[in-house]
């Protein structure tokens, strides 16, 4: 059943089952700007992520820049969770806290991070390696971030929500890497989390049909093993069943008339930091 669209300036300001279609002039500016906020975030924190660093203490380091450039941190108290980031290590598939852990050589993290510039969204992640990553998780971060641009590489008026979530799942099957299935990603704009839900799996000509104005996420998560996660008993913590390594990155886009806008292209062209410090 396809969802129905509403112009977002008529929608109330939270999830409604409507898929909204914003004005892009001005709410791609409004976008593009949070985008670069939490871009630049994640600039930031390549110089910091490296061995004998506390997921705390990159937690607080986020946490002040987002402020320090007139924005807050959105994931601060939302449905309880009390930090700036998730960071999530090794098997952890997505949303890990930050704490006292101290990261090592050979770990890989992902770094999550959403703040909000004047009423807009700006939401990425990438992976980040810490010291001498193994040969197999590099090549599984190489794999997800192809992934990832490859779906938003279909990404234009008259595509469909199918042909995205094929574009990924082909070729991360191809590469013989699992695609998680229990998160997908989200619209956004001055909504958190917005319909429609992003699915990174799917089959072409499905799904909804992408129109100019759409904002959303695309935010794979593949395992070097099997596809099933389970929460940990923290409620949050999602790690791969079988303790295989986990690997995700994450751009905020728009649908433009005649393709689509990333909103959360690095600043400083650090689009892959794991390239840069394995």
């Amino acid at each position: 059943m396809s969802t129905s669209f509403v112009p977002a300036t008529e929608a109330p300001l939270r999830r409604t089952g409507e898929i909204k279609l914003y004005d892009i002039p001005s709410a791609f500016a409004g976008m593009r700007a949070a985008g670069q906020l939490a871009a630049g975030c994640l600039d930031m924190l390549v110089a910091e992520t490296k061995e004998g660093v506390t997921t705390a203490r990159l937690d607080d380091l986020a946490r002040q820049y987002v402020l320090d450039h007139g924005a807050m941190p959105a994931c601060v108290f939302y449905r309880g969770y009390r930090h700036t980031i998730c960071t999530s290590l090794n098997h952890v598939v997505c949303h890990g806290i930050p704490g006292a852990r101290v990261l090592r050589d050979g770990d890989v993290l992902n770094i999550d991070v959403t703040v909000i510039l004047d009423g807009w969204h700006g939401d990425t992640s990438r992976m980040y390696a810490v010291g001498e990553t193994p040969r197999k998780a590099q090549r599984l971060m190489d794999i997800t971030y192809e992934a990832m641009m490859r779906g938003i590489a279909v990404i234009k008026p008259g595509a469909t929500l199918g042909d995205l979530g094929y574009a990924i799942q082909s070729y991360a099957e191809s590469e013989r890497c699992a695609v998680v299935r229990e998160f997908c990603g989200h619209g956004l704009g001055r909504v958190f989390h917005d319909e429609p839900n992003i699915l990174h799996y799917g089959k072409r000509g499905q799904g909804d049909t992408l129109r100019p104005g759409m904002m959303f996420t695309v935010e794979p998560m593949l395992n070097l093993g099997a596809a099933p996660v389970k929460i940990l008993g923290d409620g949050w913590t999602a790690v791969t069943k079988d303790k295989s390594l986990s690997s995700q990155y994450e751009h905020s886009v728009g649908v433009t008339e005649t393709g689509v806008e990333i909103f959360t292209t690095s600043p400083a062209g650090l689009h892959q930091p794991h390239t840069l410090t394995g």
